[in-house]
């Protein structure tokens, strides 16, 4: 292990020496509050722990060195940074003028500490006017800049300076796939944007904190409970402070009358902060018995106040960003995060305008746990960052090249640090086997595990979840971004819930089970679960032969016959989630009795149980083997037997398939005069078998309007696992947020 880890940083410093980084690369890491330095740390931790690579300084300046805002440059002299230079840059005051005396002051004094420093880059993070001043600075002299987090839309002046601080910056770090194309529309090089993910994910997915109850008692009182308890965190908008700060007060208010115990954080240092702070006093917030006012929390300890927490409110991105990676309800006001792309647990109150619009969102909200959402990144933002910085060519002529429209219409590049295949984790929970893949937007199967599937439904959902986290894993390895978690099983499923409420026998103890919730816990992902039939029309839908067909029909022939049915593009589940259970349709009022309790079943004659069935019969009236066949004592006489049996010229088993197709066809000619689809897919280890009876079923049977349809028997591979991974990419690249 020892060698490989060698052998790997003596590839990355050949990388770094052809790029002419024959010197350690000089990293500033410039960091101006306690919200940008909770993106930041994660990233200084990964460049000190390479010191054969880089040297780091660290510049400290903004509302860091304030008291009113805690003094939380002690935070970065606890995390055992050397702080380089602290600079007073903040003039008092608190308005708009007050803002721009800052960023002047910021200019003033920036280039004396830039000077002695003499960084190969800066790194600047986000859309503060501090951060716009850092960046002027590094741009007139001549320091190449790295920006995390540009490309991102919210709705204040915050995007003004974002956007320019994108224009000064010469490499950017964005997070979602939005904003790096809103980066690519303007006309930034392709080959200088890294989609990593927000850098914070990397602690907070990993924030494994046990004692989390002693962090809420600290905070907030020793007799508060997980999940009853709110955090609020609300800023001024700069380009409407006297509406922010009306807002605020009706917060302060709804809170007061919700009555449950708040933890209230001061605003930022923003014009209008002040007014803000002047109205929680005037409400005697900080004297309170339900609230805690408070400067500053370390940002290990808001970890775990938000993550169990009963709600979020305020207007702060971290309720948008990170928040949702813990599934915890927030509820976002007013217009400062407009645009930002969020996940199902935010709820937004554009125009809180009245006390009683916040309070019903409140009551809406509180309590609440939705999927987790990793929109923001997958915890492995920083390993990508630090690869990315190794690759940069100092060599590179420093003025930097606009791309001027036309966009390529493929932004995709094959260069693995810039962008990863969008992926998702597939899970199969057949009768005899567990399966999971990684699979790609395109239908590859990039890699797949497969496992008996246990017994019990604890060992099933253990080895789920190990198999999983060792997909997600390996994602990282193969290039490709996982977006969530499609589940296929079999049985009734209510996929709204991710709950399967009641399993096929095939299937023991998997009744009644919340499947979405220990695995979105424990991956920090969504989760999306479907009956096995319905997936298979999914992955037609998607892959295969029902791309593009309006209505359509999947019939699944296998161990069992299922289904699922596709009306105007879209599954049908029906009221209580048992459409297209295709293989329960009666096809013979005397016939063999079903696995269901009922009898003449499609399942009761063209399963695979079934087909087993008869062979076994024939087998024990020594009817079925003929010339050139055999079957070893130990050996379990199974349908692929009678299969065999039928092409040898054994009439009896001949007839049996042909029975049990024309079972088949009949149930098609039922769903034929139900549903009228253009298209009927059979999909399946017995679908080749049984295709040309079926089609003869319907010309002798079926209303002459129906018999136009087209019979075709499925070309994918693994419908199941491709269904199961449509269920998360159809939803991730189609949802509006």
């Amino acid at each position: 292990e020892v060698y490989f880890k060698n052998l790997s940083k003596q590839k990355q410093k050949e990388i770094m020496e052809k790029n002419g980084n024959n010197h350690k690369l000089r990293v500033c890491v410039a960091t101006c509050n306690r919200a940008d330095y909770s993106k930041l740390a994660p990233i200084m931790f990964g460049i000190k722990a390479e010191p054969q690579f880089f040297e780091l300084d660290v510049v400290v300046l903004g509302s860091h060195l304030i008291d009113d805002y805690g003094n939380t440059y002690r935070m970065i002299e606890q995390d055992d940074f050397d702080i380089h230079t602290r600079l007073h840059t903040i003039v008092r005051g608190e308005d708009e003028a007050a803002m721009v005396e800052s960023v002047g002051l910021a200019l003033v004094k920036l280039p004396d500490v830039l000077n002695r420093l003499k960084p190969d880059i800066m790194i600047v993070h986000g859309d503060r006017f501090d951060a716009l001043a850092l960046a002027t600075s590094a741009a007139l002299m001549n320091i190449r800049i790295l920006h995390i987090e540009g490309g991102e839309v919210s709705g204040t002046i915050d995007d003004s300076i974002r956007h320019a601080i994108t224009k000064l910056a010469h490499y950017h770090v964005c997070c979602t796939r939005s904003a790096e194309q809103h980066l690519i529309a303007m006309c930034e090089d392709h080959d200088r944007i890294l989609l990593a993910g927000c850098p914070s994910y990397d602690k907070l997915l990993s924030a494994k904190n046990k004692d989390y109850m002693s962090i809420i008692r600290v905070w907030l009182g020793e007799d508060v409970k997980t999940r009853d308890y709110i955090v609020a965190l609300q800023h001024p908008v700069t380009t409407d402070i006297k509406h922010s700060i009306k807002m605020f007060e009706l917060t302060l208010d709804a809170l007061i009358s919700f009555n449950k115990r708040t933890l209230v954080l001061f605003p930022n240092v923003d014009a209008g902060s002040k007014e803000m702070v002047r109205v929680m006093r005037k409400k005697g917030i900080e004297h309170h018995p339900n609230f805690r006012a408070v400067k500053h929390v370390p940002f290990d300890q808001f970890i775990q106040l938000v993550a169990h927490a009963g709600c979020m409110i305020g207007n702060s991105s971290c309720g948008v960003r990170e928040v949702g990676a813990f599934g915890t309800p927030v509820i976002n006001l007013g217009t400062r995060q407009t645009g930002r792309e969020t996940g199902e647990n935010v709820l937004h109150v554009r125009d809180a305008d009245t006390q009683d619009k916040i309070l019903h969102a409140l009551q809406l909200q509180f309590g609440k746990q939705y999927p987790c959402s990793k929109i923001y990144g997958d915890g492995n933002a920083v390993p990508r960052i630090l690869k990315f910085l190794k690759s940069i060519n100092l060599k590179e002529p420093l003025q930097k090249k606009f791309c001027f429209p036309p966009v390529k219409d493929n932004i995709s590049q094959d260069i693995d640090h810039i962008l990863e295949t969008q992926s998702a984790l597939a899970v199969d929970l057949g009768g005899t086997n567990l399966r999971v893949a990684i699979v790609s937007m395109k239908g590859e199967i990039v890699k797949k595990y497969t496992q008996l599937n246990p017994k019990t439904y604890e060992d099933r959902l253990e080895l789920i979840l190990k198999m999983c986290i060792e997909a997600a894993s390996e994602a990282v390895n193969v290039n490709c971004r996982i977006l969530g978690v499609g589940i296929s099983t079999g049985g009734r499923v209510n996929p709204r819930e991710g709950i399967v409420l009641h399993s096929t026998k095939l299937i023991q103890e998997w009744s009644s089970v919340d499947l979405r919730t220990p695995i979105s816990d424990a991956l920090h992902l969504p989760v999306w679960v479907d009956n096995d039939g319905n997936c298979a029309a999914l992955a037609e839908r998607k892959f295969g032969h029902g791309k593009g067909v309006e209505n359509f029909v999947t019939l699944i022939t296998g161990t069992g016959i299922g289904g699922g049915i596709v009306h105007q593009h879209e599954l049908i589940h029906g009221s209580s989630f048992c459409a297209a259970e295709l293989g329960h349709i009666v096809v013979s009022l005397d016939g063999p009795e079903c696995l269901c309790g009922s009898q003449g079943c499609i399942e009761a004659y063209a399963s695979g149980i079934a087909l087993q069935r008869e062979a076994k019969k024939l087998h024990d009236e020594d009817l079925l083997l003929v010339e050139g066949m055999s079957v070893k004592k130990e050996e379990a006489v199974s349908a692929a037997h009678l299969i065999q049996a039928a092409k040898l010229g054994n009439t009896k088993a001949d007839s049996i398939l042909r029975t049990a197709g024309t079972a088949l066809g009949l149930g098609v000619v039922n769903i034929l005069h139900t549903m009228n689809p253009s298209l009927v897919i059979l999909s399946g280890v017995l679908a080749s078998h049984y295709v040309n009876t079926v089609k003869d079923v319907i010309n002798r049977q079926a209303l002459s309007s129906v018999k136009t349809v087209d019979v075709v028997v499925s070309n994918l591979a693994d419908p199941a696992l491709l269904g199961a991974a449509s269920l998360v990419l159809d939803y991730t690249t189609r949802r509006t947020y």
